[in-house]
């Protein structure tokens, strides 16, 4: 499927909770589909979960992200994050709530108005999964 795509920019600062920060602000937009296109930013304190866990990993340090990508929702999303440390060091994982915002965190998140995403179990992983719909009667011009 095919979407244009409209795009909300942001920056959170020093000291803000990523993910809350994320939704206040996406919160003043309506939107059923997003996604993540560039994400620059510190942190820290990482909030990350390895696949197949249910614990999450709070690491303290100073870190930049390497990469934040994923898709939003109405309900919230799925995200995943790599970070450097001081030594350039990776880690990457899911992205969980908790991880602080060091000096920023420049967003920049695009919407796809055309499109609606819904989470669904998957009896093949075992996991809501993602399910896309196109809305009907959202037209562009050509």
């Amino acid at each position: 499927m095919i979407s244009k795509a409209e795009f909300i920019v942001m920056r959170l600062k020093p000291g803000e909770e990523l993910l809350a920060g994320m939704a206040e602000q996406l919160s003043h937009y309506s939107f059923d589909a997003a996604f993540v296109a560039s994400s620059v930013g510190s942190l820290s304190v990482c909030a990350i979960r390895m696949a197949g866990h249910s614990d999450t990993a709070f690491i303290k340090g100073t870190f930049e992200v390497v990469s934040l990508s994923g898709t939003l929702d109405r309900t919230g999303g799925h995200l995943h994050m790599s970070v450097s440390d001081e030594n350039g060091n990776m880690t990457g994982r899911h992205l969980m709530e908790g991880s602080i915002v060091r000096t920023t965190m420049e967003l920049v998140i695009g919407i796809l108005p055309q499109m609606k995403f819904t989470r669904k179990l998957c009896p093949m992983s075992g996991y809501d999964e993602l399910c896309v719909e196109k809305k009907e009667n959202v037209y562009y011009e050509k």
